[in-house]
């Protein structure tokens, strides 16, 4: 067996795929919004694994679930369903527009799924014709060839043949674009309530009216792609809580599991039930380990302390990245809502992003980008107001240092 005390960076080139290109760090061990590396060395995160990391690390709510649930049972097949499914599906329901819920393992299963049932629901109510999905650019749906084609970053789906087909991509928050195009062909809009790998981009509220108007008008079904904004991201369990519209489909996954692989798509009764048996499915779909510590997240994220330290811990990063600023004049806008927020560089930093990211891991701090000219902060939701202290002052000083 391999000595974990030698495992190193270099090994991943020699054994992985290089689809991925890792820093040098490899953390070890993570406990609340710290984490450590092989050598010993702590960072503070605000990356959260890319939005997943809702409650931190090693929460012991959700560690309390993996080993009660460890001790019952891991796997069922779907020829039988579980109790923390039910759990989970149950909570899901009572909280949000829906009526039902389909579970798999990750955000691009549960839009695949989706996108799936839209078509389906079309085809059988309207005919063959209404199979068109309107997307907008920047956006990312997930990367199964069906997600990467809807998503708006053509760089992700070019190279690997014949495309799926019937899929139009518009630019983001613009009703005039959206009104020409929609039209009786159109089966779905699909959309990310607020654009996380595209750049940290709100969807306005007159776009979102234009969107459920357009869709109502010619029977088109509303896919919200909650991956990254739902389970109290932005404030509110789902962002779609946030606005003036209600969705048709919704997707949820990173958050959901809070670090465990799960994910969902919520959807209501009649719309659901175009999915009839055989027609979609999933093995792992549902997991009782899976589902146990879902039922956990949603326990400790749906509630009052929770959202609402979601809100007041938004305004401590805008507070502090604003001070930096004043000191450094790196950034034009800080973008987002809750915990979901972009600092966008300004002209002079242009192209930028990942020169903060290195600069931040060499100060003790984990962040992220989100695209060339934005710094992506995406922590726990319950991270301790001493380690956003401790945090931007180490942000500070990875600042100071590219910006000379």
């Amino acid at each position: 067996m391999t000595d974990k005390m030698n495992l190193t960076r270099a090994q991943f080139d020699e054994v992985m795929v290089p689809n991925y290109a890792p820093a040098a760090v490899i953390p070890v061990r993570g406990q609340g919004s710290r984490v450590w590396d092989q050598q010993g060395t702590e960072y503070v995160d605000f990356a959260g694994g890319i939005a997943v990391n809702c409650l931190g690390h090693c929460h012991p709510a959700l560690v309390g679930a993996l080993k009660e649930q460890g001790e019952k049972l891991w796997h069922l097949s779907n020829t039988m369903t579980n109790e923390p499914a039910l759990a989970l599906a149950t909570k899901l329901v009572e909280a949000t527009f829906a009526d039902r819920v389909y579970f798999a393992n990750s955000g691009a299963e549960a839009n695949e799924a989706a996108l799936k049932l839209a078509r389906r629901y079309a085809i059988e109510k309207f005919g063959e014709h209404k199979v068109e999905v309107i997307a907008f650019d920047k956006a990312f749906h997930g990367r199964t060839f069906f997600t990467v084609s809807v998503g708006g970053q053509a760089a992700y789906s070019d190279g690997f043949g014949p495309k799926p087909a019937a899929i139009t991509h518009l630019p983001f928050n613009d009703v005039a674009a959206l009104e020409a195009a929609v039209s009786d062909n159109t089966c779905a809009i699909m959309l990310e309530p607020l654009q996380g790998e595209g750049g940290i981009i709100n969807g306005d509220p007159e776009f979102l009216r234009a969107v459920r108007r357009l869709a109502d008008k010619h029977n088109a079904l509303v896919i919200f792609d909650e991956v990254q904004t739902g389970v109290g991201r932005t404030g509110d369990l789902y962002a779609y809580m946030g606005t003036e519209i209600v969705p048709d489909i919704l997707t949820t996954a990173k958050a959901l599991g809070g670090g465990f692989p799960i994910a969902a798509m919520l959807t209501t009764a009649e719309i659901a039930s175009h999915l009839k048996v055989g027609t979609h499915g999933s093995t792992y779909g549902g997991n009782p380990l899976a589902c146990a510590i879902g039922n956990a997240v949603m326990d400790v994220v749906n509630t009052p302390e929770v959202l609402d330290g979601v809100k007041h811990r938004e305004q401590l990063f805008r507070d502090g990245l604003a001070q930096i600023n004043e000191k450094y004049h790196v950034f034009s806008e800080v973008r987002g809502k809750g915990l979901l927020l972009g600092a966008v560089l300004n002209e002079q930093f242009a192209g930028r992003s990942r020169d903060f990211l290195n600069a931040s891991v060499a100060e003790g701090l984990l962040t992220l980008m989100a695209g060339a000219n934005v710094v992506r902060f995406t922590p726990s939701l319950v991270i301790p107001e001493a380690d956003i202290v401790e945090g931007l002052a180490r942000f500070e000083r990875a600042v100071a240092k590219v910006a000379g």
